[in-house]
């Protein structure tokens, strides 16, 4: 599947660079009963197609899925109607997740990053970080910090620009021949990479809101962007711009298992999983704290999550 709104979905057949548009057979997908939408680009469907002179196609079934990258929906008026219907599927079956973020305009802001590289060990699939706008970057050590203390847990980071070209031979090189989700906030650049990674994608670029320093949203919904051989076969899903992210599809115990370092640690506490790694004594998470294993500030990112999630 490449795109869907409003029941029109368009998909491309096995084999060949025609698309199709087609609705879904009846009001239900087994399968992905629950979510906001029942598809997203990277599903894999069956498709009939009707006979001349209608020439209509309908999605009969979806096929598992062997990930799903979803965000929290806050739309209040979903929430009341139905809160099973607050998880929105963003991407499915993808190689990797690609968190994009930028040195300034936006700012830099790690605990987003928190955020989404736990929605991505959630979805489960591999997370990279792309510090995108580097040519903006000032020098300002916290970053520095921060993005090599990502780097120390486990996180492949790239520092890249659309500008300068930096980092993006880095990012063929990853993508090429996968399917990858690009995530991030308003204005980070994620179709500006996209357009560079897969020329011809020609994905809507906006600016940064100057009142606000944030971006503006291009992108209104995922979309799967294919490229060819020049392009090693990269496949890229563009998604909305996130102002707010909640891990989707986890309870606030569960935090724990989907951030790198925090997770040797579960259940080693004195007080075992009951305890609130905040004021009891003997809890390994804050002893790593102090010891440094853990940041200060993912710490930080940790207790806020789990309030939120609460």
């Amino acid at each position: 599947m490449i795109r869907g709104s409003r029941n029109i979905f368009t998909v491309r057949l096995p084999d060949t660079p025609a698309l199709l548009e087609c609705r879904i057979k009846g009001k239900v997908l087994k399968g992905v009963e629950g979510f906001y939408n029942p598809l997203a680009p990277g599903d894999l469907v069956t498709v009939e197609e009707e006979a001349p002179p209608s020439a209509a196609a309908r999605i009969l079934a979806v096929e598992p899925r062997r990930n799903r990258l979803t965000r929290t929906r806050f739309t209040r008026k979903d929430l009341a109607l139905n809160p099973q219907s607050a998880s929105q599927v963003l991407a499915a079956n993808v190689d990797i997740v690609l968190c994009i973020t930028s040195p300034a305009s936006p700012p830099f802001r790690p605990r987003f990053l928190d955020r989404a590289l736990a929605q991505a060990e959630i979805a489960p699939a591999p997370a990279v970080i792309v510090c995108n706008k580097w040519d903006l970057f000032d020098g300002d050590p916290d970053t520095e910090e921060r993005l090599t203390d990502f780097e120390r847990i486990g996180y492949r980071v790239i520092k890249a620009s659309t500008k300068t070209g930096e980092g993006l031979e880095e990012l063929k090189k990853i993508t090429a021949g996968r399917l990858s989700v690009l995530v991030g906030q308003s204005g980070v650049g994620k179709s500006s990479l996209v357009n560079i990674l897969l020329p011809g994608a020609e994905t809507r670029v906006g600016e940064t809101n100057r009142k606000y320093d944030r971006g503006n949203h291009t992108t209104a919904m995922s979309v799967l962007f294919e490229g060819n051989e020049e392009n090693a076969g990269a496949r890229l899903i563009d998604t909305p711009g996130i102002r707010r992210l909640l891990p989707d599809g986890i309870e606030k115990g569960d935090l724990i298992y989907y951030m790198k370092e925090f997770s040797p640690l579960a259940g080693k506490c004195s007080y075992g999983l009951s305890c609130s790694h905040r004021s009891e004594p003997g809890c390994k998470i804050m002893e790593a704290v102090h010891a440094g294993v853990i940041h200060s500030d993912r710490y930080e990112s940790f207790l806020r999550i789990e309030d939120e999630l609460a």
